[in-house]
């Protein structure tokens, strides 16, 4: 007979299924097939291998290239253009006064024939995109005691409004395809397509040169407001470029495009230029696997908790009091992170478990919603506690003080957003020094146990390559040490097989009651 595939076992296999596809699609952006004919008729060739004189000619305008005359003025002139040498100039740009005015400024980059004007010349090309965005400024900090302001720097304003306004990208950075690849005609990839411009020699077609802005590399970090200067500064970096990352650049580059068209804003898509921008080739690869695994035992954890919560009927062998307590600690975590404005691959995750650690409370206590029209009234059918944590009632008293004085510090010394914010730091760092003791963990929920013992050690890694605040960061360390006391405990009091529970059986009696299968 056949056995029933399993749930999990199907996720699993889906998941090995969307790794080797998604190795196999990374491949083919990797490595472009070249064009075979050996006659060259059907190949589309480099117009670099001429080794023509470029220049690199930079302006602003108001205006974007859709808008009629865009009105150039031009802030950077390279002569003598060497693709294959790397530069950076840091430079001044005027502000037109309508961009200090909550506008925008856009740049026009043209590599053409030295000597020879942009648009004048008919081999030129060029690209057009915004030196400034649109985001929500972050709100100030200041004493709640004293009142005292965070010192202003270049990056922020005194003034914070509740609307987007602009902020100047003082970073853009260029990139040149320098390998002479050779393309079929009937086979160019649609990503290098779009940036292409093709030229005709006789029976020769040739492409020229593939001009590239890399907007991955403008972080937020990067990011200044100041609407009462008329200059702000502007680095300009030009690196060459292989056609492999070309292609992959692009790929991001769309991707990134199409969360920011889905509602995630500047700060949330900085999360993920940041995984691509700030690692190599080979880390970028292992950060692609982590997040794999990582969503998929998050998956698998969230699937087999709530399996075990479904079916449990009585809370013997568990406490009540701790199913409330890592209710209330997982909100507030949730709340920390969420007032933190931490990235949404670390935020979804904590704002599902806060859910379902809700959803146990309500099946723990035994509680009632009765509706009323559209005011719910709460009953509960359970109200004693079964488990007295002792070991954590005598580490309280060295705890509470300290987690007291820890706020009260905090609150003369550290500058925050508000009283809110004080509060759900103070909460959340004295969750973090608590860690739950079990003297028995006969009754815990060990497949879902352990997926999340297995994303503690995922979360290490993403510690280092995500942004989260750093309470966050070293509770991610602090809970390997709590899965290896669990293995410890799980080592030093084994279930007892042949006890009797509370229902009047022993393990090795209903092992012995079913029936045996071929």
């Amino acid at each position: 007979m056949f056995q029933k595939t399993s749930f999990t076992t199907l996720i699993i296999g889906v998941f090995i299924v969307y790794v080797l596809h998604t190795c196999w699609v990374m491949y083919g952006i990797v490595y472009t097939k070249p064009c075979e004919d050996r006659s060259g008729e059907n190949c589309i060739t480099s117009y670099m291998t001429k080794n023509p004189r470029l220049q690199l000619s930079i302006y602003t305008s108001l205006k974007s290239s859709s808008d009629g005359n865009p009105n150039l003025n031009l802030i950077l002139n390279v002569d003598d253009l060497d693709i294959y040498s790397k530069f950076e100039r840091n430079i001044n740009v005027s502000l037109p006064k309508k961009t200090r005015n909550n506008g925008t400024l856009f740049t026009y980059v043209f590599v053409h024939h030295a000597g020879v004007l942009p648009w004048k010349d008919s081999k030129q090309v060029h690209i057009v995109t915004q030196l400034t965005t649109y985001m929500v400024p972050k709100p100030q900090e200041i004493n709640l005691i004293s009142g005292e302001e965070t010192t202003q720097s270049q990056k922020t304003i005194t003034d914070v409004p509740d609307r987007p306004i602009t902020h100047w990208r003082s970073r853009l950075t260029l990139n040149i395809m320098a390998d002479h690849f050779s393309f079929d005609r009937e086979a160019v990839p649609a990503d290098v397509h779009r940036y292409m411009k093709l030229y005709q020699y006789g029976k020769t077609v040739q492409y020229l040169p593939i001009l590239f802005v890399d907007l991955l590399s403008n972080r937020v970090k990067d990011l200044i407001v100041n609407s009462s200067t008329s200059e702000l500064p502007l680095t300009i970096i030009y690196d060459k470029i292989s056609l492999g990352k070309l292609r992959f650049w692009i790929h991001m580059q769309d991707a990134v495009y199409s969360l920011q068209q889905f509602g995630f804003t500047e700060k949330d898509a900085d999360e993920i230029k940041g995984i691509f921008v700030d690692t190599n080739l080979y880390f970028l690869a292992l950060t692609f696997f982590v997040a794999a695994f990582h969503l998929l035992f998050d998956f698998l954890a969230f699937k087999n908790d709530i399996s075990f919560w479904k079916k449990k009927k009585s809370m013997v062998g568990m406490s009540s009091k701790a199913v409330l307590w890592r209710c209330f600690s997982t909100i507030v975590i949730f709340l920390f992170l969420l007032d933190e404005q931490t990235s949404l691959l670390v935020l979804i995750p904590a704002g599902i478990g806060a859910i379902i650690e809700i959803w146990k409370v309500k099946k723990a206590f035994k509680i009632i919603i009765h509706w009323k029209g559209i005011r719910p009234t709460f009953q509960s059918l359970l109200f004693s506690f079964i488990i007295s944590f002792q070991a954590m009632k005598y580490l309280s008293f060295l705890l509470y003080p300290l987690c007291l004085g820890g706020a009260v510090y905090s609150l003369v010394y550290v500058k925050y957003k508000s009283w809110y914010s004080w509060l759900i730091n103070s909460l959340v760092n004295g969750k973090y020094i608590f860690a739950n003791y079990l003297k028995s963990v006969a009754h815990l929920p060990w497949k879902a146990f352990m997926y999340k013992a297995f994303n503690t050690f995922i979360d290490d890694v993403f510690a280092f390559i995500i942004t989260m605040p750093t309470s966050h960061r070293l509770a991610c360390f602090r809970d390997d040490v709590v899965f290896l006391i669990y293995l410890y405990q799980r080592w030093l009091y084994p279930v007892d097989k042949t006890r009797i529970n509370e229902y009047g059986e022993s393990y090795d009696e209903k092992s012995k009651g079913k029936p045996h299968r071929d």
